[in-house]
């Protein structure tokens, strides 16, 4: 439930909604803004009369909020997020942010090289996986505790803040040791108490779309998250599993501006995973920018041939810089400075 106070009630008025509602055993949270001060309503199993509410001085209107996500959408929140990591601040009217790096971590020499080598051509971010979590049992599975430190020794290196995937409740206090942003995979979207335990937490969560989840199913997993008390919430889209099979999944990009319309959280794209082929990264980040994306996350390999995870969609070296010298152009022209 949204209570809408009008743009003249008092602070009086407005913490007697708040004792009120907290009376029916209810969370109240104050909502400031520009012309008036709403209220969130939490806590509810069901529907809230709202007669003890609706006629208090002050009091303009109760909205009943049906949705699955309540904190997560532009009713309780209108304005857009802004998530900081580190230097970095990534969400409304800020310039798109761009994380590359391999899709797991292999050995020293790899990821330090491609650090290097993607903080030269102007990153912002490095990804890199140490759990790894694979369809199949038999193919690489990650260096683990291992590919944490190597990723801690990689951002000391390059300065580049990290990345990575946790996918076991248990595992969040290890990994949060090592990453700046911790990353929910498609495959754990409703893990949900992994999702809570990432609630407990304070750093960003990248959270990934599940290759067959809805939009409201999309925002009701971030609702976990952020209901837990962690709103550094950053959605990502990395395509969704259909008929098609030219592609390794079908990019929907019709998500950023609906997700921009429905929700206040930042949402970036995976078009590496999205695709499966090199050659329609650099096309598709494009075309996500210039669809309202906060940023784009693509994997990149020094010898893609000899990866031991997603070769074929991950960019050389040399592709990426080639693509970031058309996205600082697009960036430009999108009217954000690089």
């Amino acid at each position: 439930m949204l209570i809408v106070m009008h743009h003249k009630a008092s602070r009086k008025q407005i913490d007697t909604v708040i004792a009120a509602v907290r009376t029916m055993g209810l969370k109240a949270k104050p909502i400031p803004g520009s012309q008036r001060t709403a209220i969130g309503v939490l806590g509810n199993k069901g529907y809230i009369d709202d007669l003890s509410i609706r006629d208090l001085p002050g009091v303009k209107e109760v909205i009943h909020v049906t949705k699955p996500y309540k904190m997560v959408s532009r009713d309780f929140h209108p304005k857009g997020t802004v998530i900081k990591v580190a230097n970095i601040e990534i969400g409304a009217g800020k310039r798109p942010i761009v994380i590359a790096g391999p899709c797991a971590v292999e050995s020293e020499h790899q990821i330090i090289r491609t650090a290097l080598a993607v903080k030269r051509m102007g990153a912002d971010l490095l990804r890199g996986g140490a759990f790894k979590p694979r369809t199949g049992p038999h193919t690489f599975q990650g260096l683990e505790r291992e590919g944490l430190r190597l990723l801690s020794l990689a951002k000391k290196k390059s300065g580049l803040p990290i990345v990575t995937e946790v996918m076991t409740p248990e595992n969040v206090a290890l990994v949060e040791e090592h990453a700046d942003v911790l990353q929910v995979g498609a495959r754990n979207m409703q893990n949900f108490d992994l999702l809570k335990e990432l609630g407990r937490i304070r750093k960003p969560v990248l959270l990934k779309r599940g290759m067959s989840a809805t939009i409201e199913e999309f925002l009701a997993a971030a609702e976990y998250i952020y209901a837990e008390g962690n709103p550094h919430v950053i959605l990502c889209e990395r395509g969704i599993r259909t008929f098609e099979t030219a592609t390794r999944n079908s990019l929907d990009l019709s998500v950023i501006p609906l997700i921009n319309e429905m929700s206040h959280l930042p949402v970036i794209i995976d078009p590496s995973h999205a695709t499966g082929k090199r050659s329609l990264v650099p096309p598709m980040s494009m075309a996500a920018l210039v669809a309202g994306a906060h940023g784009i996350m693509v994997e990149v390999h020094p010898e893609p041939d000899k990866a031991l995870s997603d070769g074929p969609q991950s960019l050389t070296i040399e592709g990426f810089g080639k693509m970031m010298a058309k996205i600082k152009s697009l960036i430009s022209f999108l009217g954000f400075d690089r």
